[in-house]
């Protein structure tokens, strides 16, 4: 695969205090690359850095293996996670002005603008002012504005607040399509279910130092267990726990969701289940990206 961005040994401190420390991952040509980290963890510095609005006190940061002071503004898309677009703008006017900032071509740009505008269902808002637009419409011209120009590497930084569920699965859809093109795109999101539907990989920072790194899959397989859910009326009469290979049990309703201890059978347990007990429905998978991520989040995790 073409390595298009490399985070290499960087660091940054601000009035002493070391805020990202030593960190190192890279992206790759058409992939959807997820880092992810709790408030506070050093992800808007690094993303930042990348972006060449401030620079790392130490490491190096390549694009196309060329060691550059930031990445050239026409090849870079971004949408930041504090909007802003000027209010008493028509919507057509401040995209052809952004597109103009990344010396896009203005036909082309229209073209495009028009055909973004009714994907995401906002065909005829093109005279309206962005100050007349919903906080979800707004963010959708933002998004536009972020991939007009097809760049060649995309920073999403949390692109779905504000969204309403379909909007979403617009923005997720258009992310992939993004990307099928062979778009770089790096995305930071609190929405850890769509992280974990989008994402090739994922890099979780947390208090500036590399925690996670890897293919999706690979990282659940090393740090999460799994977790067994049965749905029926099994209240205080059925213990969980007695079983050897069992960790906790936490009860939802009529659920009783049942986490496994690392390299335990799944199989081993469910041929020991009671033909007593009431199975409405059961799923079995590993814990989630959200569990992993509020587990590092409180300081917990590890792969040991």
């Amino acid at each position: 695969m073409e390595k298009i961005l490399s985070i290499d040994n960087i660091s940054k401190e601000f009035g002493g205090k070391t805020v990202v420390n030593h960190i190192s991952f890279e992206v790759y040509k058409g992939e959807i690359m997820g880092i992810l980290g709790p408030n506070g963890a050093g992800k808007s510095t690094t993303i930042r850095s990348i972006m060449g609005i401030i620079y790392p006190d130490s490491g190096r940061i390549l694009f196309h293996n060329h060691n550059s002071k930031g990445i050239p503004i026409n090849k870079i898309g971004y949408l930041p996670e504090e909007r802003g677009l000027y209010k008493n703008v028509k919507v057509m006017d401040v995209l052809l002005y952004l597109a103009d900032l990344k010396c896009y071509p203005k036909d082309k740009a229209k073209k495009r603008i028009l055909e973004y505008l009714e994907k995401f269902n906002l065909k005829g808002k093109e005279k309206v002012k962005i100050e007349e637009l919903s906080k979800g419409m707004a963010q959708k011209v933002q998004f536009i504005a972020s991939i007009l120009h097809e760049p060649e590497l995309l920073i999403l930084d949390e692109p779905f607040s504000g969204l309403d569920p379909v909007s979403q699965d617009v923005f997720k859809e258009e992310i992939r399509e993004i990307a099928k093109g062979g778009t770089s795109v790096l995305l930071s999101a609190h929405q850890m279910n769509l992280v974990e539907a989008l994402c090739n990989r994922i890099f979780l920072i947390n208090e500036g130092k590399k925690v996670v790194y890897g293919r999706l899959e690979e990282i659940k397989e090393s740090f999460a267990n799994f977790k067994c859910t049965i749905n029926g009326n099994n209240g205080y009469n059925v213990d969980f726990t007695l079983f050897p290979s069992v960790e906790r049990v936490e009860s939802v309703d009529d659920n009783k969701v049942i986490y496994f201890k690392k390299g335990a059978s799944v199989n081993e347990f469910l041929q020991k289940l009671s033909k007593d007990i009431d199975i409405k429905e059961l799923h079995i998978d590993r814990i989630s990206l959200h569990d992993i991520f509020v587990k590092i989040a409180k300081g917990g995790m590890n792969n040991d």
